[in-house]
């Protein structure tokens, strides 16, 4: 029965280092499958860079009509035109002789 009981224990002496590095390949391998940064996320990464980059197409070109807007603006070469704008609406002025007509928006 000693034996038996030695032979057991030496048996499991021996598969407990294996057993412990198959456990640790099988997280590994599990994370690298399931995980955040794994195999599965790969699509979702994909949608999400999608969405950015029509947000990003967006902005740029938001970007560049600003951009129009402050050079036409320089103090050295305001342009006329842009500038009168800005002021009547902004200050809401308007010359004795003119005529506005208001515009409705919710068309």
């Amino acid at each position: 029965m000693a034996k038996r009981r030695q032979n057991v224990w030496d048996l499991v002496k021996r598969a407990a280092g294996p057993a412990a590095a198959l456990l640790v390949i099988a997280f590994f391998g599990g994370y690298a499958l399931a995980g955040p940064n794994g195999i599965m996320a790969w699509g979702d990464y994909k949608r999400q860079l999608d969405q950015r980059q029509v947000e990003l197409d967006k902005l740029e070109a938001k970007k560049k009509v600003i951009a129009n807007r402050v050079a036409l603006l320089d103090p050295k070469k305001a342009n006329p035109d842009l500038a009168d704008e800005l002021i009547r609406e902004r200050l809401g002025y308007a010359h004795p002789d003119e005529i506005i007509i208001p515009m409705d928006d919710a068309k």
